[in-house]
């Protein structure tokens, strides 16, 4: 009895040394740094090398789409699992404003060796900020990174609001101005997307006329250059 009484224990051991070098525990915060642009709700997660939520140069899915063009992640949630100690969905509760920063916490599993990251960018077309498989580091410490804009690609950069359906995948328009900052009565930046795959963005052009030129944005407020986001980790 007292053998088997040694075996259980030292079995018990074993396990939690394993789980402590299997798992990881991460402290994410993500910095808006742009100047008058919004991030839609964040999707963070960790996950097996060789698995995307968008890849730079390849078509992107219709969960992409939706993200990209009207900031539901719903449909990316569900490709990832859905949320738990590998995924955090939101962690702003909302947008993210300029200047401001989101925390949450990832317990990764083993196996989980990387971090994607994606939030749609306000006000914007088809733009997005976004992670495609850092490689988590693995020695305790603190990791920042800057973060770039992407094009999904999948909708012409028109810069024309349109609040009544324009979040929806497949038909033009940006669906909101956060700032309160755009125009009206813009005829159009492009009526069409001549790279339809991901790729870094171009910014918004924006123009200075309220009520007319070629966009509803305002060049003064809106435009924006890579990097747009500051990650910071800190492993345990």
């Amino acid at each position: 009895m007292k053998l088997l009484i040694l075996s259980v224990t030292c079995l018990s051991l074993l396990l939690v040394a394993a789980a402590t070098v299997t798992a990881a525990t991460i402290d994410i915060e993500v910095t808006n740094t742009t100047h008058n642009i919004y991030f839609t709700p964040l999707l963070i997660t960790a996950h097996p090398a060789g698995e995307h939520l968008f890849q730079a140069g390849v078509a992107a899915t219709a969960s992409l789409q939706a993200m990209a063009e009207g900031g539901d992640i719903s449909l990316l949630l569900t490709d990832v699992g859905g949320a738990d100690a590998d995924t955090a969905a939101d962690p702003a509760a909302g947008l993210l404003p300029p200047g401001q920063t989101t925390t949450t916490t990832l317990i990764t599993a083993a196996g989980n060796s990387q971090l994607s990251l994606v939030g749609m960018l306000l006000p914007t077309n088809d733009g997005f900020v976004g992670l495609d498989g850092l490689t988590l580091p693995t020695t305790p410490g603190a990791y920042v990174y800057s973060l770039n804009g992407y094009d999904a690609g999948t909708e012409a950069n028109d810069e024309l609001i349109n609040t009544v359906n324009g979040g929806v995948p497949g038909i033009p328009g940006i669906p909101a101005d956060p700032s309160g900052a755009a125009g009206t009565g813009g005829s159009g930046v492009a009526a069409s997307e001549t790279n339809p795959v991901v790729h870094i963005h171009r910014g918004n052009l924006g123009d200075t006329n309220p009520t007319g030129g070629t966009s509803d944005l305002d060049s003064t407020e809106h435009r924006w250059l890579n990097p747009v986001a500051q990650l910071r980790l800190i492993v345990h």
